[in-house]
C-alpha cells in the first residue's frame, strides 16, 4: 500500500503560530518548526509541554533553563526537554533554531497554552 501522506513544505509560506514559530513538515508522530531570528530580550515564559522536543542551533545564542540548569546554546549545539518538564529560553544573540516535537505541538493547540 501505497503512502499518501508524504508531503514538501517551503519555509516561505508555512504558516506561523502565535509566538513566531513556522509550522514546517508535520506527521502523525512528528513535526517540526523553525524559530527565525528571535532577538535579544525575547524571552519565552516559563512552561511544561505534553511534547519532548528535540532541536538543533543554526546561528545566534541562547539560554535554556531547564528544571534548575541552564545550557547554552550555541551553533552546532542541540538539545532535549522532556514532554512535562519545567523550561524557558532567553535568546542572547539573534537566534535560528529547528525544534521536533512528537507528538506534533501544533495539533490541538498543544504549543499556544
Amino acid at each position: 500500500m501505497t503512502d499518501t501522506s508524504v508531503t514538501k513544505v517551503d519555509s516561505q509560506s508555512s504558516p506561523i503560530g502565535e509566538m513566531g514559530q513556522k509550522y514546517l513538515a508535520s506527521g502523525k508522530r512528528v513535526s517540526m518548526r523553525l524559530w527565525e531570528k528571535e532577538h535579544p530580550g525575547d524571552s519565552k515564559p516559563e512552561s511544561r509541554r505534553d511534547y519532548e522536543t528535540v532541536g538543533y542551533v543554526i546561528d545566534g545564542f541562547a539560554e535554556l533553563y531547564i528544571e534548575g540548569q541552564m545550557i547554552l546554546l550555541e551553533p552546532g549545539s542541540s538539545w532535549v526537554v522532556p514532554a512535562g518538564a519545567n523550561h524557558t529560553y532567553k535568546i542572547l544573540e539573534p537566534f535560528t533554531a529547528i525544534e521536533a516535537t512528537s507528538p506534533p505541538a501544533e495539533m490541538h493547540g498543544r504549543d499556544e497554552n
